[in-house]
């Protein structure tokens, strides 16, 4: 079976971009700026990403492309024989599938506000109600199941019709419409009223805030995002990178990936902190900002039922992006390990990932008495652990020692593969870092996120 191309860079650029984007970039990132520093916070951020999380692309992107196949057997064109590290590439595709089983239902919150705002569901309601119209939407069974089923049917569908004809046409559309809708949005916020003391506390240097946090907690709340906002470690990259020629090197490309990245989630920052500033709205983190907090911002704005719709299109967009290109991963792993056609594994992984969604779904309301880590848990909470904490950080891991270790596959086909076309190189005196210190980094990452998890 000859394994299909994407059709253009730009394709393969804004699918790479899209699987990194994802929701809960959009929601903490501009939080961790406005609370550690701002523009201290992003600049020690961005160094970050290029000593860790663009060394990390690279060499996903490399072995994809090398081999030629999706994470289930790249590994075994690649590695000395009699090694193990082929089992990695199971564990890519089981992580796959458990970042689904609940991504899907986060994914389905989004087209749920969506329609709930464009048809006028929030106006009228006080902040009281609009809390209690995310938690009635959690308890009942019905609308969590239908909205998962929706995500599920849409990106299976999608991905049903081609890399090309599918993936990469309806994702090209998705992606140009998100960065155009976020630079609407973000214009519309500076306009509001006090928009500018968000913008300080969003950008300004604060160097009373980093004392407050502790330097030390500054630079590792800069190292963790930058490693978790590229999604490495679990083969989707690699699958992208068995997608294209070697016309273009892939450091100049993981560069252009992970600054589209950084863009769209320091751009959310400029719509939502600025908006929250302009209402009295307490700046705070994760999906209760999103689902209790912005949409009471929205009641208040003249014409907010327009811009609330736009705001939750955008944050569709950026769930669905991700939707779409693991959904790929996993239709690529399978069609590889199986030879299934296309349209087969659409269908088996369509039910299949239907079945594996509900204990999440059902996690808030008919499976609600299972508390993996004490009250207040929820099943989701113990999927989006074994995948954030455990699978990304110990798979990307196993990529750094796979191309630099002579038992992997090795430094100079690493340094060959990746520097193949035109474009930014990786250098040959980069060896020692990336040997050494990538791998002494990430078990930090590790090691940090562990300790804070059950702190």
């Amino acid at each position: 079976m000859n394994r299909e191309k994407l059709g253009s860079r730009l394709g393969f650029i804004l699918l790479s971009a899209g699987c990194a984007i994802g929701i809960g970039n959009v929601w903490k990132f501009p939080y961790m700026v406005g609370e550690n520093g701002g523009a201290i916070f992003l600049l020690i951020y961005f160094a970050f990403l290029a000593i860790l999380g663009i060394p990390i692309l690279t060499m996903e992107f490399a072995v994809g492309r090398a081999a030629q196949k999706s994470p289930a057997l790249m590994y075994q064109q690649l590695e000395p024989k009699g090694t193990k590290w082929h089992f990695h590439g199971k564990a890519c595709l089981a992580g796959n599938y458990i970042l689904m089983m609940f991504y899907t239902s986060v994914s389905g919150w989004m087209l749920k506000y969506f329609w709930g705002m464009a048809k006028g569901d929030f106006v009228g309601l006080n902040t009281q109600e609009i809390s209690e119209y995310y938690t009635n939407m959690q308890s009942d069974t019905f609308t969590m199941i239908l909205f998962m089923l929706i995500v599920v049917i849409i990106g299976f569908l999608v991905c049903s019709f081609g890399l090309q004809k599918g993936l990469e046409k309806i994702t090209k559309v998705m992606m140009i419409a998100l960065l155009l809708i976020m630079i609407v949005l973000a214009v519309r916020s500076f306009f509001l009223p006090n928009a500018a003391e968000g913008l300080k506390f969003y950008l300004l240097p604060n160097v009373d805030k980093i004392k407050e946090v502790g330097i030390l907690n500054v630079v590792v709340a800069a190292m963790n995002q930058s490693f978790f906002t590229l999604s490495l470690g679990m083969g989707c990259m690699a699958i992208f990178g068995s997608y294209i020629n070697k016309d273009r090197s892939l450091l100049g490309e993981s560069v252009n990936i992970a600054c589209l990245d950084t863009f769209v989630a320091f751009s959310s920052g400029l719509i939502i902190i600025p908006a929250c500033f302009a209402y009295g709205i307490k700046v705070n983190a994760g999906p209760g900002l999103i689902f209790e907090t912005i949409p009471n911002i929205f009641n208040n704005m003249a014409g907010g039922r327009f811009w609330g719709a736009m705001f939750f299109v955008f944050m569709a967009f950026a769930a669905l992006s991700t939707v779409f290109t693991v959904f790929e991963a996993i239709l690529a792993n399978t069609m590889d390990i199986f030879g299934w056609s296309r349209k087969k594994a659409c269908i088996i992984n369509g039910v299949l990932m239907l079945v594996l969604s509900l204990p999440c779904a059902l996690g808030f309301n008919l499976l609600d008495f299972i508390k993996p880590f004490g009250d207040g848990s929820t099943i989701m909470d113990a999927e989006d652990f074994v995948v954030s904490n455990i699978l990304l950080p110990l798979g990307a891991l196993v990529f750094v020692m796979f191309c630099t270790t002579k038992k992997g596959w090795g430094w100079d086909n690493y340094l060959k593969e990746v520097n193949e076309g035109k474009g930014l190189k990786v250098k040959a005196f980069m060896y020692g870092y990336m040997k050494f210190g990538l791998p002494l980094i990430i078990i930090g990452v590790f090691a940090i996120s562990m300790y804070n998890f059950f702190k």
